[in-house]
């Protein structure tokens, strides 16, 4: 050994690369040994190129180190490989490849085979055995130029030279390890699965697969976008709850005692199908919810029996535009055919209270009544209210002119209020102005400008408030949706926002809600914590807390028409990492998706897809699965994930781990 050697040798003791050094050592043992059983050398290089190398090897060099599977990794060193600082170049198996002596090896099959020789001579057998394999190169490693004891990796190559002058191995278990973890952020790691490079699992003899787990950073799913694509029942979900686990691990693993809200992730689950929030023994799948009882919060529409939740609902006082709405959607799919009166009443156009600011005097005055007429019909369907929301927005008085109501009252023998100030004062006096309103021997109601005094709107509210026949349901049509109402819920997102600020992960079990209610739901909270989000950043107080949120469906929230993209949904996916707000999203198609978001996604969790427009799709929307294509295609085995993360710089693949039955893997020292 020169000094030269012995100076780099000491330099790179602790160094990474020392796991690539003891390798070749090892390897070079083994070849003077004669160990070829064990010998992880493959073969050599054919024909090269910058982006691709052809690689010659033989049937033993493939058998000794297990097999070569498409898609499977190898490594490529210099044969003098002493003279140099250690580095490697990393290949991906493409497929087999034609050697030169393709045709004459063809012909020497046929005529043994037309000859039924049943063994073949050993000088025949050493000339058939030789074959080519076609790959691509994904970049080089080496020792980081300027950082101590630290990896760095290249999409290229500085340099190539003649082909006969490298060497090709295949990664022992250390130094695939190196290559798949040794780029990852120095923090907050925690291990997704085990390397797999292929869904069969049969063994060679006296070799073993891949023992490799595969190590990710919370950090690269924190204020980026992260998607999951694939059929139903691949797994998609199971990797969901291990990025919200690890995002739960890394708040405890960074504690603040002065700001709370420093190193914590605050997460929102929007559960369509009720598997984060509840368990499901059946298909022995534990819920994130029962895991994580102290940091979860549930809230559900439909509570649970074995779930602890808290309501999830709308104040319908609150929200008069919306929750119109939403009655109107939900009995028109309950009835195909509705009285002319119910109909009217669904067909009105409530105003919200943010439209009515924008008014002026005369026709927020008529605005407002339409909302007092609507809250009327909630207090006489028995919708309980909270009186200061009441308060809050104007309080209850439909300010008709005193003359009117005096002459009302009086002909009804009852005594007027000064002021109406009870949800009780208010039904009573719209009930007598809606039946003096149409009696037809009397003179029409006026305002002070001798206009109607209620329009075509007021009229239709007014007949569903105090319908003509008796045998009418009225406000009794709306009763079976109380279940979607709760009079505090202004506060409810209150309370998840701070929830958020705490690091707590929030769970919105939708199931078995109406489609309309939990879009409402989704726009209205993810409008409040976007809003929330923009005002800490404006006031500098975004330290470094984020807040994930999770899309199953995506396609019916991000849709392929970038038109039909709620405003709300279009903004988190382009302006959410400024804001640190990031987003996982599930779906089986990529085409289904807005392109916008597609082009910004950083995170790509792909499982089984049948479809081949569709991961020729994936492909040319990131050229990284370009070679992945047929695997995806054909392997359906549950959990068989290909993961591109933003600091993976290839495609790796793994069989995910089962949710809770994963330890978290802390390599931050």
């Amino acid at each position: 050994m020169n000094l030269k050697t012995l100076s780099n040798d000491i330099a790179l003791q602790n160094h990474p690369i020392r796991v690539l050094i003891n390798f070749l050592e090892d390897e070079q043992r083994k070849f003077e040994g004669k160990d070829y059983a064990h010998y992880r050398f493959v073969g050599f290089v054919l024909e090269i190129g910058y982006n691709t190398a052809t690689i010659v090897t033989s049937d033993a060099f493939k058998i000794a180190v297990g097999g070569i599977p498409r898609n499977s990794l190898l490594i490529m060193v210099p044969a003098e490989y002493t003279k140099y600082t250690p580095h490697f170049s990393l290949l991906r198996v493409d497929g087999t490849a034609d050697e030169p002596l393709k045709k004459e090896k063809q012909q020497t099959y046929f005529e043994l085979h037309k000859k039924s020789m049943p063994e073949l001579d050993v000088f025949t057998q050493s000339e058939l055995q030789w074959g080519a394999l076609k790959t691509s190169f994904l970049g080089m490693y080496y020792p980081h130029p300027e950082l101590s004891n630290v990896i760095e990796f290249s999409g290229d190559l500085n340099n190539i030279v003649s082909a006969h002058k490298y060497f090709v191995y295949s990664p022992s278990d250390e130094l695939l390890d190196l290559i798949i973890n040794s780029i990852q952020p120095s923090q907050n790691l925690f291990e997704i699965g085990k390397l797999r490079f292929t869904e069969c699992r049969l063994k060679l003899p006296d070799c073993k697969l891949p023992n490799v787990p595969v190590i990710v950073s919370t950090d690269d799913f924190k204020g980026t976008r992260t998607a999951m694509f694939g059929k139903t029942r691949t797994g998609k979900s199971n990797i969901v709850k291990i990025i919200a686990e690890s995002l739960i691990k890394t708040t405890h693993l960074n504690p603040s005692t002065t700001d709370k809200r420093k190193h914590s992730v605050g997460q929102v689950i929007f559960d369509i199908n009720g598997e984060y929030a509840n368990d499901n023994p059946q298909d022995d799948s534990t819920s994130l919810a029962s895991a994580y009882s102290s940091d979860c919060d549930v809230y559900a529409i439909t509570p649970k029996e074995n779930t602890v939740s808290k309501p999830l609902r709308l104040d319908f006082y609150s929200n008069p535009d919306i929750s119109h709405h939403l009655l109107g959607t939900l009995i028109r799919e309950k009835e195909s055919h509705l009285s002319n009166y119910i109909s009217s009443f669904l067909s009105v156009e409530i105003p919200s209270f943010a439209s009515i600011q924008e008014m002026g005097f005369g026709d927020r005055t008529r605005a407002n009544r339409k909302i007092l007429m609507y809250w009327a019909i909630l207090h006489k369907a028995g919708f309980p209210a909270n009186f200061s929301t009441l308060q809050h927005y104007g309080g209850v008085n439909p300010r008709f002119g005193r003359e009117q109501r005096l002459e009302i009252y009086e002909a009804n023998d009852r005594q007027m209020p000064e002021n109406v100030t009870t949800l009780d004062e208010l039904l009573i006096e719209l009930q007598l102005f809606a039946e003096r309103n149409r009696n037809s021997h009397l003179p029409r109601l006026e305002s002070a400008n001798n206009n109607p005094l209620f329009d075509s709107d007021d009229e239709a509210l007014l007949e569903f408030l105090v319908p003509r026949s008796q045998s009418a349901s009225g406000p009794r049509k709306i009763l079976p949706y109380r279940i979607y109402h709760d009079k505090d819920a202004a506060n409810f997102v209150t309370e998840i926002l701070n929830s958020l600020s705490l690091g707590k992960t929030i769970i919105l079990d939708l199931s078995n809600a109406h489609p309309e209610v939990m879009n409402y739901f989704s726009q209205w909270l993810s409008k409040s914590i976007f809003e929330h989000q923009v005002e800490l950043f404006s006031e500098n107080k975004l330290s470094d807390h984020y807040i994930q949120l999770y899309f199953e469906e995506a396609h019916n929230l991000f849709p392929s028409d970038d038109s039909k993209v709620t405003s709300i949904y279009n903004r988190i996916s382009k302006e959410g990492a400024k804001y640190h707000l990031g987003m996982v999203y599930s779906t089986q198609s990529p085409s289904t998706i807005s392109q916008d978001l597609l082009a910004q996604t950083e995170n790509f969790f792909v499982t089984h897809i049948s479809s081949r427009p569709e991961v020729d799709k994936l492909a040319r929307l990131n050229v990284a699965y370009e070679g992945l294509i047929e695997d995806i295609l054909q392997t359906k085995t549950q959990g068989y994930v290909r993961i591109l993360t933003r600091s993976n710089r290839f495609v790796i693949p793994i069989q995910a781990n089962k949710f809770c039955c994963t330890e978290s893997t802390d390599r931050s020292n």
